[in-house]
């Protein structure tokens, strides 16, 4: 059947003609390799919505893939900035088409290279960050106004914003040009990681004036992306991932509400970031149970009536708890699987795992090998082709459903306990993820879940790829030179109007890109914030 044909009656021409007429270069016939044509989407139930209908359980977009494929991203960053960027560049040069950022521990929490809690830390887990230059540097010759950013970023994420929009200023591009994402979840830092620099009432304080600024300022970027990634790599089941998520997403949307913004704008631009694991057909089903939830909680609780702020739009990345030391291209079977069931739940950006990231940061080879997972996943496996392919199964829509209810009733749960900034405070959200962890490692240790190939003596290679201590030296000689340069007493002006800002209730972003032009730094900032809002004490 041609593009051109008439859609079988029982679609009603509602997936079909987006397909067609929103996407001409792709108005071709699908075909397997024998030859039998590919129908858009199958159904046993005609009058059951398609996708790109509320409540978006088949996916966001009519047509889905065949319209356009998912964003291939690889995260990556460590070392230096520039060492960084060549591997970008590279990335770019081999068919990426989105970038994503990874920061050292001492850029995520908010200290300089050159400060006694960074020591041992800088460039071993991603890239350091202190200054527009250092900025700069990580993206030279690579186009902010065309390539997308996704930075993973959260209790820093409003100086990163504020760092690369000082940075446009510099290049004089138009903030309104810029595009990609920031996580700016910090609420997962809380529950699942340990990132949070600031207690939790002035962190969501950021976090709102991220997206409020971003509303205004910078219209083309997701200014937050709620994270199940990092709840599901501490060990939470695939229920607890997305009720959890889901939860912390409705927090986002009343704070939002508090500001006074606008829900349905700020429901457009909203994204969400979730683990892909190794059995295929529970991650499928709680990809879709999560897109049907969040539709259903965007219209029956917050009253929005515009589709588009209903949709559950999400980045993936296969399982980096799931990948073995023991055996490790092992793990190019694993990322492969996870991949695919991403895709299969129809993601819209995806990073597949380097087989070797058991060991270290990915190698290059490893880099190239995950990117080319995703192509030939794209290109030669056909999956692509239908939307929601899987979707009818009588195996699929029960697990769905059964997902989506145990996800409901954490939620009730958490809603029972006042909602989830009171549900982190008392301990319950951490607690329930531990006890999954826990079962989940007794299984593994008992033989019932043991991952193949490993062994209880079993060898582990060595590490392909290390970070040069003398990384760490070079970082504080540019810090020092960079503090040589400026003028330090209007840093200390800019440092003082960042206090004063703090004390207050107005957007902090517009002083913090002032001050970063003037030469401030990241970690600078961040001690002028802890004098305001004071460092959060985390007592178990």
């Amino acid at each position: 059947m041609s593009a051109e044909s008439p859609p079988p009656a029982e679609w009603k021409d509602r997936t079909w003609r987006p397909f067609v007429e929103g996407h001409p270069e792709r108005a071709q016939e699908f075909l397997t390799s024998g030859g039998i044509p590919v129908e858009p989407m199958y159904s046993t139930d005609p009058a059951s919505e398609g996708a790109g209908e509320y409540p978006f359980t088949r996916g966001i977009h009519p047509s889905m893939y065949r319209g356009r494929l998912w964003t291939m991203r690889q995260y990556a960053g460590y070392s230096s900035p520039a060492e960084t960027n060549a591997r970008f560049r590279y990335l770019l040069e081999k068919g990426q088409t989105g970038l994503s950022v990874a920061f050292d521990l001492p850029t995520q929490i908010g200290y300089d290279s050159d400060a006694p809690e960074a020591m041992g830390e800088v460039g071993r887990v991603g890239v350091p960050i202190n200054t527009v230059d250092d900025l700069d540097a990580l993206l030279a010759e690579i186009p902010i106004d065309s390539v997308s950013i996704s930075m993973t970023i959260n209790s820093t994420a409003s100086i990163l914003l504020s760092l690369l929009v000082a940075l446009a200023r510099r290049r004089g591009v138009p903030a309104s040009k810029l595009r990609g994402t920031f996580q700016n979840d910090i609420l997962k830092e809380f529950i699942a990681r340990g990132t949070q620099r600031f207690p939790v009432e002035p962190s969501m304080r950021l976090v709102v004036d991220v997206i409020e600024y971003c509303q205004k300022e910078v219209p083309a970027f997701y200014p937050i992306s709620i994270s199940g990634y990092h709840i599901r790599e501490a060990g939470s089941t695939a229920a607890q991932e997305i009720a959890f998520t889901l939860a912390d997403g409705i927090a986002y949307m009343e704070a939002c509400r508090d500001r006074g913004l606008d829900l349905v704008s700020v429901g457009r631009r909203l994204s969400f970031f979730f683990n892909s694991h190794n059995q295929l057909f529970e991650e499928v089903s709680k990809f879709r149970a999560a897109r049907r939830m969040w539709a259903r909680i965007c219209r029956d609780r917050f009253g929005l009536d515009d589709d588009r702020a209903c949709q559950l739009r999400f980045h993936s990345q296969t399982g980096g708890s799931t990948l073995q030391a023991m055996e490790p291209s092992n793990n190019v079977v694993r990322v492969t699987i996870q991949a695919l069931a991403a895709v299969l739940g129809g993601t819209q950006s995806l990073h597949t795992n380097g087989w070797d990231e058991a060991l270290s940061l990915p190698s290059e080879e490893a880099a190239r090998l995950a990117l080319r997972t995703q192509q030939i996943i794209a290109s030669e496996s056909g999956v692509a082709d239908c939307v929601d392919p899987l979707g009818g199964a009588p195996f699929i829509e029960n697990m769905t459903d059964a997902i989506e209810q145990e996800a409901l009733s954490l939620i009730h749960e958490i809603d029972e306990r006042g909602g989830m900034l009171k549900a982190i405070r008392d301990g319950y959200v951490r607690r329930a993820i531990e006890d999954s962890a826990y079962k989940s490692q007794l299984d593994q240790d008992s033989g019932k879940t043991t991952p193949i190939g490993v062994t209880r003596d079993g060898e582990i290679p060595e590490a392909p790829f290390s970070v040069d201590p003398a990384v760490e030296t070079q970082r504080k000689e540019a810090l020092s030179t960079h503090r040589a340069k400026r003028d330090q007493a209007e840093v200390e002006s800019h440092l003082n109007h960042i206090e004063a800002a703090a004390s207050g209730d107005s957007n902090m972003i517009p002083v913090m890109v002032d001050a970063l032009e003037a030469g401030c730094t990241l970690g600078e900032i961040c001690t002028t914030l802890s004098r305001v809002f004071g460092e959060f004490q985390d007592h178990g």
